[in-house]
């Protein structure tokens, strides 16, 4: 694997303080996935609460969906890579997920959607993240955007960066803003394509917390190899100003990677299923409006 510093953006790289494998689970109805952001990493993780992946051929995996489910308090963002989802929600809202692109929904004080596959066979595959809202916006009001893949701002390396392909769903990358932008958590979410022996850098904030899921081929991160399927967790090192990414390029089809990264809110986090707050109170009050009709 190749290590070598491809540019001048990042003079400290970030080591991997440690890989995760991700939890195989099902959800909504029986649709098989992977939790690979789990709850006992919130907290070190913070902003992010959740990350699953999907990936499956068989529609028997998938077909059933997520039929109607409440939220409240934090927002969702779907990437799709492959297959066609359908997004209903108690605030009006509705939207059709395709390949390449993005549905972010705010739950804020509270919402019921359901997501279902519009496709009775071919492959499913794609992210789902969790992202905190702060103390004061999780009672807004829930707001909803689809974004299309013509709508995601693409980086495409130079130079020592050559062979990098970038798609910026949140956050800036080398000067390229991407399709949403978030004021108290600073999501940066970035899906990475790697040619053979592709290399890139990703300046951070000191603060912020990281983590880098590979989810085709391996990459080198700093001076750790990092599987396929696998997270790399990156260290909070003094001193460090980014990331330091390298795909391998003997006998390879290059790699592909979401980065993702985000300012911690450093709140107390309450969760109970779908309901993420900071106080167990605030978190009774939530079931009781779900049961009282007062969420829909």
């Amino acid at each position: 694997m190749s290590t070598a510093t491809t540019s001048s953006l990042v003079t400290h790289p970030r080591i991997v303080e440690r890989l995760v494998q991700g939890q195989a689970t099902s959800d909504g109805a029986g649709v098989k996935l992977t939790r690979v952001l789990t709850q006992n990493l919130q907290r070190r993780l913070d902003p992010f609460l959740m990350l699953d992946t999907f990936g499956s051929d068989a529609a028997s995996d998938y077909i059933g969906g997520f039929p109607d489910h409440p939220h409240r308090g934090f927002e969702t963002v779907t990437y799709m890579l492959e297959g066609r989802m359908r997004h209903k929600d108690s605030a009006g809202h509705e939207g059709l997920l395709t390949p390449g692109s993005v549905q972010w929904m705010t739950a804020g004080r509270g919402v019921i959607h359901s997501e279902m596959p519009e496709q009775q066979e071919g492959r499913m595959e794609g992210f789902q993240l969790w992202l905190n809202l702060p103390a004061k916006s999780k009672m807004r009001e829930p707001w909803y955007r689809d974004i299309r893949p013509e709508e995601i701002p693409v980086w495409r390396g130079e130079g020592a960066e050559a062979g990098v392909t970038a798609h910026v769903i949140a956050g800036t990358t080398h000067g390229v803003s991407g399709a949403m932008q978030r004021e108290d958590t600073e999501p940066l979410y970035l899906d990475l394509h790697f040619a053979p022996g592709a290399t890139f850098e990703q300046p951070l904030p000191a603060a912020h917390n990281a983590f880098v899921y590979v989810y085709r081929g391996e990459l080198q991160v700093g001076e750790t190899a990092v599987r396929r399927q696998r997270m790399a967790i990156l260290a909070n090192t003094a001193g460090g100003d980014g990331v330091r990414l390298a795909a391998g390029v003997e006998g390879t089809e290059g790699a592909r990677a979401i980065l993702i990264a985000g300012r911690p809110l450093n709140e107390p986090i309450a969760q109970y299923g779908p309901f993420v707050m900071n106080t167990n109170e605030e978190i009774f009050r939530a079931v009781e409006d779900f049961r009282a009709g007062r969420l829909a």
